[in-house]
């Protein structure tokens, strides 16, 4: 059985790594020409069950590198003004361990090298008589496999193509988001878990990325071929502003200047130090962007064809996206196993799709509920 996974996010490097473990044929395609080709994203929280199954697709010689560079966050959460006015203390959310997207990734992409193509970006795949998939690429390639999974995230090619009933929105509002160095400063403005800044217009949420060792010197002390990036424990900065006040987005997402500029004209009567926060942002790692959504996904009729992360179950930004994209890894990772020890390719697959759907569905109810309490919060918020 050969497996072929388009994308070489988070999702598609961990199901990749446990199918490699498995004995099974794996190829993993990514349309980026390289790893730093992209911004892959910021902290993300994992919960107990997704940081299991991220853990059970890493070999255990590199368990004291997944546990050094992860972070952990203590005391409750709070909101407060533009000001840095105390509004009312937030119980503490468990977010579980903290990780940084891009350097979680370079982590699984370890040793994967043999099973990975940089530069193959999907053009479109069909269904042969004899039960294989013909995938086509942009560079006119092909490659034949027993099952293809589409991990390529939001905008999934392969999505598109399975089920293209499901639609993803922009949202009503536009998302800053970026990063801005750990100093004691900054460090200052999340005491706890969390500081939310509350505004009419805006909603500003802060929270550490505080590494427990720098990855890099980490890795070089405990997996000396694992090469990590430099990247240092930071404060992570999330504004959500209504669309109207953000200017032309999609200008914006292409200009990091002039996306911090227009933050800096937002938050020009805050408090000192939240100015700072885009005055020092680091300029590589932060922007502007419209914010989207997807449709639930329920089950579709089983192909050869199957999908995964975001790809599966297109989520609103909050790092729910990772612990569903884990799990998805695992379970599937689990059926295409059965697969190998003699069980019917299809009847496994239905099952993992029917089970995805079903938890993912739940999840993404309560990512709405979630940004449902966000606005009831914002039309709240004291004139300042």
């Amino acid at each position: 059985m050969k497996v072929l996974v388009i994308g070489a996010g988070l999702g598609g490097l961990a199901l990749a790594r446990r199918l490699v473990r498995a004995g099974i044929e794996v190829g993993v395609r990514e349309r980026d020409s390289a790893v730093e080709t992209r911004f892959q994203g910021y902290r993300i929280g994992l919960g107990p069950d997704a940081e299991r199954a991220l853990r059970g697709c890493l070999p255990e010689r590199l368990s004291p590198l997944l546990d050094a560079i992860g972070g952990d966050l203590a005391g409750p959460g709070r909101a407060v003004d533009t000001r840095l006015t105390l509004l009312g203390e937030v119980p503490r959310q468990d977010e579980g361990t903290l990780f940084d997207r891009h350097v979680l990734r370079h982590l699984l992409l370890a040793g994967m090298g043999e099973h990975i193509a940089f530069g193959r970006k999907l053009d479109g795949y069909e269904e042969l008589p004899d039960g294989r998939v013909r995938v086509r690429y942009g560079d006119g390639s092909e490659e034949l496999a027993d099952v293809v999974v589409g991990a390529d995230g939001m905008g999934s090619t392969v999505r598109r193509r399975l089920v293209p009933s499901v639609r993803v929105r922009v949202m009503d509002r536009v998302g800053a988001i970026g990063r801005t160095p750990l100093t004691p400063r900054f460090a200052g403005l999340v005491p706890g878990w969390s500081t939310v800044v509350n505004a009419p217009r805006q909603q500003l949420f802060l929270g550490k990325m505080p590494f427990r060792r720098p990855p890099a010197e980490a890795a070089a002390e405990l997996a000396p071929d694992v090469v990590l990036p430099g990247t240092r424990s930071y404060l992570r900065w999330v504004m959500m502003i209504p669309a109207e006040f953000a200017g032309n987005v999609a200008e914006l997402e292409a200009d990091p200047v002039a996306a911090l500029a227009v933050l800096r004209g937002l938050v020009e009567d805050w408090h000192p130090d939240l100015r700072a926060l885009f005055e020092d942002a680091d300029l590589a790692n932060s922007g502007i962007a419209a914010l989207r959504a997807g449709d639930p996904v329920r089950p579709w009729p089983t192909r050869p064809v199957t999908l995964l992360g975001d790809a599966a179950h297109p989520a609103p930004p909050g790092g729910l996206g990772a612990n569903l994209a884990f799990l998805d890894a695992e379970l599937l990772g689990r059926k295409l196993t059965e697969v190998r020890d003699g069980a019917d390719l299809l009847t496994a697959l239905a099952a993992y799709e029917a089970r995805m759907c079903g938890y993912a569905a739940e999840a993404l109810g309560y990512a709405k509920e979630t940004f449902k309490s966000f606005d009831e919060l914002r039309r709240n918020a004291p004139a300042v």
